[in-house]
């Protein structure tokens, strides 16, 4: 495996280029926050700060997380505020923040359980979670599989549609969720559930490539999200609250 494919396969691939995709899961953050949104932020597991310089426009403070040094330096390069860390382990005081991003990053981290404790640990009671992971009913594998020892990037169809030891098998590298799944990550934790949903993508790819099409696939899947087939969908859109312990 070279260099990029092996950080694709471990760490998932940042925002690059802002298009109608990400524009729309800004919406539905900035929708969630309401007023937190001029509060104390972190972005955990910022990538190269994308979502991250937006949210610093209103913020009162705005911090990064990111595991990637080079992305670090990225980030550091367009303005942002960012630390090099693990989730796991937040180098943040206990209640600090009033909201926090969590973008299709937790899927990656080696403990998933402790990274949602100490997302909850630094928010505020009254603080919130905006989670996107990836749901393990969409009939594609995005982060691609490990086949005869080698790494093979792309959609693969219906890996995540096979039993749990045998789809670990082929995608060690990244996690999925069902409802179930992310419902037992938050037990016992001192939160309530604000908003869950799933959401399809905005397919700006095909949109690109072949606009007329891509246009009509995008209309017809998001509008699927508001029927029972949502659970189709490709991620997890939750909104988590922190309630006083």
């Amino acid at each position: 495996m070279g260099y990029h494919s092996d950080k694709a396969a471990l760490r998932g691939e940042p925002s690059y280029i802002w298009r109608a995709g990400q524009e729309r899961r800004m919406e539905m953050i900035r929708k969630a926050a309401g007023e937190r949104l001029h509060g104390r932020i972190l972005e955990n597991g910022c990538g190269i700060g994308s979502y991250l310089q937006r949210l610093n426009k209103d913020a009162s403070q705005a911090a990064g997380l990111e595991i990637e040094w080079e992305r670090c330096r990225e980030a550091h390069q367009l303005g942002a505020n960012v630390l090099c860390g693990v989730g796991e382990k937040l180098p943040f005081a206990e209640s600090y923040f009033d909201l926090i991003l969590s973008h299709e990053v937790l899927e990656h981290v080696q403990d998933d359980r402790q990274a949602v404790s100490e997302i909850v640990r630094v928010l505020r009671p009254g603080g919130r979670l905006v989670l996107f992971v990836p749901n393990r009913g969409y009939p594609f594998e995005t982060h691609g599989i490990y086949w005869r020892g080698e790494y093979h990037f792309g959609n693969k169809p219906l890996v995540n549609y096979l039993p749990r030891p045998l789809r670990d098998r082929l995608a060690p590298h990244v996690n999925i969720y069902s409802r179930r799944d992310l419902t037992r990550l938050f037990d016992g934790l001192p939160v309530k559930m604000i908003k869950r949903t799933i959401i399809f993508g905005a397919y700006d790819n095909i949109i690109t490539r072949r606009p007329a099409l891509g246009k009509i696939l995008r209309a017809v899947l998001q509008a699927l999200e508001k029927t029972p087939l949502r659970v189709l969908g490709l991620s997890h859109f939750w909104v988590i609250e922190k309630t006083v312990e």
